[in-house]
């Protein structure tokens, strides 16, 4: 059964494999199949990694904690020593407490430091592999942009003069050229939701600024995409 509460990865690739197999039955010679193709391996890339954070986070989880835990009652342990000692046999002039508190304040501050990066070390462990993720989604995003960047809608009207510079689009009609169209924009819409699965599994703000940034590309080319469909001519 399918959360709510969360996007789920198998229901994600179901919908790029399907892609894909349109794709296939409409362009089997075109580029944008192996695109479709990168895309379907890509999501289960996620998918395997989604799936190993999972595993590798619960137990480094466990055991940064316990060892936070251990630095901090060895922290506290060694402080209330050091207090009763300096109380009981302290220095006599104020001036001479100056080196003991300089001291102290120091140790609190590495204590602190070690407890921050054992907490912070789960998710920096996987924030990596994610980040390299991310990257490849926005290089194919980039790739989907190219493909469709030729599909210029003009080439079709009855008065378009080609030049001996312009770019061929091969023998798409318009119907065929909305297809693809379509294609692309679904293309960039599914790796908006690849790239979300990757927040899922990870609360690092990196990883979620990245995520963010890659939706905001997708969608800002989709829309550039569905701009091109509604100027295409009314008749081929």
């Amino acid at each position: 059964m399918t959360s709510l509460d969360r996007l789920d990865a198998g229901p994600v690739r179901d919908t790029v494999v399907r892609l894909q197999a349109r794709i296939a039955a409409r362009f089997p010679d075109r580029g944008l199949l192996a695109v479709a193709g990168e895309l379907v391996g890509l999501t289960t890339q996620v998918t395997q990694v989604a799936s190993e954070v999972r595993d590798r986070l619960r137990w480094v989880r466990v055991a940064s904690r316990a060892a936070a835990l251990l630095v901090l009652a060895a922290t506290i342990l060694v402080f209330l020593l050091a207090a009763r000692d300096a109380v009981r046999a302290g220095p006599d002039q104020s001036f001479e407490w100056v080196p003991l508190i300089e001291s102290t304040i120091n140790d609190l501050v590495f204590a602190g430091l070690a407890l921050w990066f054992l907490y912070a070390l789960p998710q920096r462990l996987v924030r990596g592999r994610l980040l390299a993720l991310l990257h490849k989604l926005r290089s194919l995003a980039h790739i989907v942009d190219m493909h469709q960047l030729t599909k210029d809608p003009e080439r079709l009207r009855s008065d378009f003069v080609p030049t001996e510079v312009s770019v061929d689009i091969g023998d798409l009609d318009r119907a065929q050229m909305e297809h693809y169209l379509e294609y692309c924009s679904e293309l960039l819409s599914l790796i908006g939701k690849v790239a979300a699965l990757c927040a899922e599994e990870s609360q690092d703000s990196l990883v979620l600024t990245t995520v963010s940034d890659l939706e905001t590309l997708t969608t800002s080319m989709s829309r550039k995409v569905w701009q091109k469909i509604s100027l295409l001519p009314r008749t081929a």
